[in-house]
Order: C-alpha cells, then sequence, then structure tokens
C-alpha cells in the first residue's frame, strides 16, 4: 500500500496555507546573482541517472521558489540522495542526512531549520511532472521536495505547494522511480532505495532559460 503523505517525517499536520498569484522580485542573472527582473527561472538537475530540467512556477509560489534557489544557489542540495522511491506515485529528495550517501538507512526526518509557507495556488495540479513541497511535522515545509510520477491531484491537491514542473528528461525520473527499494524498510514498491549511490541528487543549477 503506497502512503499518499509527502512529509519529512512520515506524518503531516498542515497548519499554514498562503494562498498566492503574487511575483517575486528575485532572478538570476548569467554570472548567478540575484537580481530585481522577472524573467522566468529554470532548474537543471543532475543525477545519478542522468539529467532533467525544470520549469519554476515563480510567479505563482515566488516564496517556494526563492527558498529553493537558494537552496539550490548554496550547494545544499548538491549530493543528496532521493530517499524516497515511491513506485507509481512519487520520488522525494532534500534531506541533508543523506548527503553523499551516508546518514540514516531510513531518511527523510530531516529538513532545513527556516521553514517556508505552503503557498496553494487553485490552478497548480499535482499531475506527473509537477515538483511539490513535503511538510514536515509542524505543517510547514523547508527543503524536501517531490516529483509526482502519476495524476495525484485527487490525493495531493491543497495539501503541498506545487511550484515547478519537469519540461526535459522525465526519462530520467522514470529510472530513478524504477530502482530497487531497500528491504530494509518492508515495502518493495516505498522507501529509500537499495543502493543510494544509484539515487543521487548531484547538483541543482538555477539558469534564465531551458
Amino acid at each position: 500500500t503506497i502512503s499518499t503523505t509527502l512529509t519529512e517525517t512520515f506524518t503531516s499536520t498542515l497548519t499554514s496555507i498562503v494562498t498566492t498569484t503574487a511575483t517575486t522580485t528575485f532572478s538570476v542573472q548569467n554570472n548567478g546573482t540575484a537580481s530585481s527582473d522577472q524573467g522566468v527561472l529554470y532548474a537543471k538537475i543532475s543525477t545519478s541517472q542522468g539529467t532533467f530540467e525544470v520549469e519554476l512556477f515563480r510567479n505563482q509560489t515566488p516564496i517556494t521558489v526563492n527558498n529553493f534557489v537558494s537552496l539550490a544557489q548554496s550547494g545544499f542540495y548538491n549530493n543528496l540522495v532521493w530517499h524516497r522511491i515511491s513506485q507509481g506515485f512519487v520520488i522525494q529528495t532534500g534531506d541533508p542526512n543523506t548527503r553523499n550517501a551516508q546518514g540514516d538507512p531510513a531518511p527523510g526526518e530531516l529538513g532545513i531549520e527556516q521553514a517556508i509557507p505552503l503557498e496553494i495556488v487553485p490552478s497548480l495540479h499535482n499531475v506527473a511532472g509537477t515538483l511539490g513541497m513535503a511538510s514536515p511535522a509542524n505543517g510547514l515545509p523547508s527543503s524536501q521536495f517531490f516529483i509526482n510520477l502519476q495524476d495525484n491531484s485527487a490525493s495531493l491537491d491543497g495539501k503541498y505547494t506545487v511550484f515547478g514542473k519537469v519540461i526535459s528528461g522525465m526519462s530520467i525520473v522514470d529510472a530513478l522511480a524504477a530502482l530497487q527499494i531497500s528491504s530494509a524498510c518492508g515495502s518493495s514498491t516505498d522507501g529509500p532505495p537499495a543502493q543510494p549511490s544509484s539515487a543521487m541528487m548531484i547538483s541543482v543549477s538555477i539558469q534564465n532559460s531551458p
């Protein structure tokens, strides 16, 4: 049975929701520094299975995208494991305890200390290829995010911030989702990868064009 809860402790208490259509003033120049330009942002995510690209919904979810960009540019996401593979549902990453494929063999409990509010946008849905923020036990997301492998709108919409979508390389996401699950978790379809080194998020680079 696949759990439809996307959290950093695998429990959820949703307490703060921001409904927003505002724009943000954050962007990235060619030299990687911040500016006030309001152009579209993209992220190139390099993994042990290959590279895929995402469009970030900066206009609709400015707080979330600003947080994601800041973490990416600081190197926070480098060499983390896609620590939850839920086949036919999502893949999830962003736990610093998994850096360099080390740490807890059943990860998923950690994020950064500073949380951000949920940004629920009614027009954005948890369809295949979209990125969403996982929520920790206090109900507010921080660093962990997931990618939907199928249309999960019915179970996830209104609960998690949707802040981007895969625009190239969805086959790489599917390859990560097809990795063998660790037998230690008691499930063959939902849990940490059996070989974390095969499920690494090597780097995330932010750019102005795909």
